[in-house]
């Protein structure tokens, strides 16, 4: 068995991950036959659309565009004139090429019916004392609505809570989501640049560094404290590293979700540097490898397309790492592998729906094209293990509009409404700038 088909759990996280594994698999034992599905426009007009969000009591959507805007978008797709939201006087300026710097995510608070509040991930300015040299801080701030249905936002409401300096333009992060537990859940990037090296990063990589909060999701409680609270139960509360922290040892989860279903597990999707992409199933005080692995590979940073022949199984405190729940193979290290999907993987969600059910409880995702040159990108299925334990299953996901899951538009993001449907979030070019971005639904093939 080699080490991309080989999963090991262990240590004092095997159980619940198992657990989770059982509950996310029950929908297996039922199995349905493949229905036809495709992707049905919704929504254009975007730059590069990176959430979606129901306001809660409606049909309608709030999108978030990278370019720095947030739309509010009607049940049939129209896109309101006026933005919700407009971030660009408070962000860095964006390049009018490849950027990973913008508008990168929101959540609205559980009770936003009653009190109006939502959070949003931000690429603003350098701080004024923020480390020399370094490109950003990223902010992650409240607002309040005008109203519960989100007409607007009121005008200076902006609190900014926490504050995160990044030494490069990459590698952000910016996944913003509520658990079952009431606490807001944030990915940060590992700082950027390549391999966790370089300006900004420890002589260790920053994933494996507890004293940053790059390469981390964090957990902070906005309902205490000043800006914010700290959980009673997180790792680090007691001591050894930051205690905001969750989990560490990972590069950029670029989109993390909860299922909506289940055990309501916390999905996170890494981006790989050049061997393996991953999606892990997160769990408190987890470390997932970074930079001393890659998924379920060794990493040297000194030779990143040479894997060590042995992948160290647990980080320097002696805890064991945690490996993907699943994922699959980097074009730029498998190029002639059929099963080498791409380059960037791009997190999505459980399927809770009612329109599909053969996909329910399996998990949509994509990665973002296999080119960076070149619109490429495919939405891809991850089914869990009838057994319970082991590796989920990864293939494309065949669409009758895109055969093969190749949707030939760069997935920058996915979306989940409050019906638990799911959506797929495009940009036609590989820049922050023009109008190709557009939003699809998928629904069932007529």
């Amino acid at each position: 068995m080699t080490p991309l088909s080989k999963h090991r759990l262990m240590g004092p996280w095997a159980f619940s991950i198992l657990a989770v594994l059982a509950g996310a698999s029950a929908f297996s034992s039922q199995a349905l036959a493949e229905e036809k599905v495709t992707l049905k426009a919704f929504a254009s007009g975007f730059v590069a659309p990176m959430e979606l969000k129901t306001i809660p009591g409606t049909t309608d959507t709030l999108v978030v565009d990278q370019a720095g805007v947030i739309y509010r978008v009607a049940k049939d797709g129209m896109v309101s004139s006026k933005p919700f939201l407009d971030l660009r006087p408070k962000m860095v300026a964006v390049k009018q090429g490849f950027d990973e710097r913008g508008a990168l995510g929101m959540a609205l608070h559980p009770d936003f019916k009653q009190n109006r509040r939502f959070f949003v991930a931000y690429s603003a300015p350098l701080r004024k004392g923020g480390p020399e040299g370094w490109d950003h801080t990223m902010h992650i701030s409240e607002f309040k609505a005008l109203d519960a249905r989100a007409t607007g936002v009121e005008e200076n409401s902006e609190k900014v809570i926490l504050q995160i300096d990044k030494p490069a333009f990459n590698h952000n992060g910016g996944a913003l989501a509520f658990g079952p537990d009431g606490y807001l859940y944030i990915s940060v990037g590992d700082g950027g640049d390549a391999h966790d090296t370089g300006k900004g990063h420890g002589p260790n990589g920053n994933g494996q560094d507890t004293q940053v909060l790059l390469g981390k999701i964090l957990r902070i409680n906005i309902n205490s404290g000043n800006p914010y609270g700290i959980p009673k139960d997180n790792p680090f509360v007691s001591g050894g590293g930051r205690p905001e922290i969750f989990a560490h040892g990972l590069r950029n989860a670029w989109r993390m979700s909860f299922d909506m279903g289940g055990r309501r597990a916390l999905f996170a999707a890494d981006v790989g540097q050049t061997m393996y992409e991953e999606v892990n199933i997160i769990v408190k005080g987890g470390n997932y490898g970074w930079r001393v692995r890659e998924g379920l590979l060794g990493f040297d940073p000194k030779k990143p397309n040479q894997p060590p022949a042995d992948a160290p199984t647990m980080g320097a405190d002696g805890k064991p790492f945690i490996d993907p729940a699943f994922g699959y193979k980097n074009k730029n290290g498998y190029r002639k592998d059929d099963d080498a999907y791409g380059t960037s993987i791009t997190g999505g969600f459980v399927y809770r729906g009612k329109s599909i059910p053969s996909l329910a409880g399996r998990y949509i995702f994509a990665d973002w094209s296999s080119n960076f040159g070149v619109a490429d990108g495919i939405v891809l299925v991850a089914t869990p293990p009838k057994s319970g334990s082991g590796m989920w299953d990864v293939k494309p996901l065949d669409l009758a509009s895109h055969p093969g899951g190749k949707v030939k538009l760069f997935v920058v993001a996915l979306g989940q409404d409050a019906d638990g449907e799911v959506y797929v979030m495009t940009n036609g070019s590989n820049q922050v700038t023009g109008k190709t971005g557009k939003v699809w639904k998928l629904v069932k093939a007529e």
